[in-house]
């Protein structure tokens, strides 16, 4: 059986992405986060540069998250389930509807829903979470150790 390496090819990883650096996400289509943690609150913003710590000052008013899919496991041992919510930046596993008993949490904001000339993402989690970021259908393939460098 024949395969090929996802990694430069289709997607890209940021393994710990709440530790509060900023993700260029120029040379990807989106990116889907995953979040763990029964009280993770994810909360995404938005920035137009990067110039040591996350620019603040220049964000974009943007509610990209409408779909989450959840699980009640962080194991994969549970089917994942689907919860619409109102058009946001942020939610709230336990307590948002339709998330109420999640402890594993997946959306994808799509390089089309962000505003020009914004290409910095971060997701910052609060309570008991931590997430990673893998982005994904890139739009540049190249060699693993020649990615771009992701972080900020």
């Amino acid at each position: 059986m024949a395969g090929m390496e996802g990694l430069g090819r289709i997607f890209n990883v940021v393994p710990v992405c709440t530790a509060g650096g900023a993700i260029n996400f120029r040379d990807c289509s989106a990116i889907s986060f995953v979040i763990t943690g029964s009280t993770a609150v994810p909360t995404l913003t938005f920035g137009k540069t990067f110039g040591g710590s996350y620019d603040s000052g220049a964000t974009a008013a943007c509610n990209p998250i409408t779909r989450v899919y959840w699980s009640t496991s962080t194991t994969g041992t549970v089917a994942w389930a689907k919860a619409t919510i109102t058009a946001a930046a942020t939610f709230t596993l336990g307590s948002t509807t339709g998330l109420t008993t999640a402890t594993a949490a997946v959306f994808t904001v799509l390089a089309s829903e962000i505003p020009d000339p914004y290409q910095y993402i971060k997701c910052t989690v609060t309570g008991s979470g931590i997430g990673a970021a893998i982005l994904h259908d890139l739009t540049v393939q190249r060699a693993p150790a020649s990615l771009a460098i992701l972080g900020a």
